[in-house]
């Protein structure tokens, strides 16, 4: 397959290892490149998509609205943090809540975060169908997302595990979906 950054670049996207799923990604600067994976993946543009920076400080340049001491608490790490975006940053990922933006800093295989580094953040969502099982490896990727790929990065088995998706925007964190990152640990670092 091509080269990850030049298909980044070129409005393709790509599917990029995590450090819990693999992840069907294009670049999040790019709005036209964000509808393409969504048509790739069959996705509902009401749907939001988490932001992956490739670290901290990258993910705060780009959204410096966020609460920085609870996104160094827990990222980078197996989580989603869903969190307030007064500044309505990318609204072409945060679906139907613009006031609200998901937000992702893993560490990334070599080649993968050579690719996300190389391009500031991409736009990350499952490299699955519509509610599918989360795919563990290249071969548990749909075909149709492999064959639409601009770019696959092959790192093997991953855990499998899905990040835990936490939303901060309320009074109280809510635990959107229970995934790889411990609940416990997140719930407490909204406390901290």
């Amino acid at each position: 397959m091509s080269d990850p950054v030049a298909a980044l670049r070129a409005g393709e996207p790509v599917i990029l290892p995590t450090d819990t799923v693999y992840g069907l990604c294009a670049d999040a600067a790019n709005a036209a490149a964000v509808e393409r994976m969504y048509a790739l993946k069959g996705r509902g543009a009401a749907q939001p998509t988490a932001l992956l920076a490739a670290d901290v400080d990258a993910l705060l340049a780009l959204v410096p609205e966020l609460p920085e001491p609870l996104v160094r608490r827990l990222l980078p790490g197996a989580y989603t943090l869903i969190l307030p975006n007064p500044a309505r940053r990318y609204p072409w990922l945060t679906g139907a809540n613009p006031d609200a933006i998901g937000v992702r800093v893993v560490s990334l295989p070599a080649e993968a975060d050579r690719a996300v580094a190389a391009v500031g953040c991409v736009a990350a969502t499952s490299a699955n169908s519509p509610g599918g099982p989360d795919p563990r490896r290249i071969e548990d990727v749909p075909p149709q997302l492999r064959s639409g790929a601009g770019a696959i990065v092959d790192a093997g088995e991953l855990p499998g595990i899905a990040s835990t998706v936490v939303d901060f925007t309320g009074a109280e964190p809510r635990v959107l979906r229970e995934g790889a990152g411990p609940v416990d640990v997140a719930l407490s670092a909204a406390g901290a």
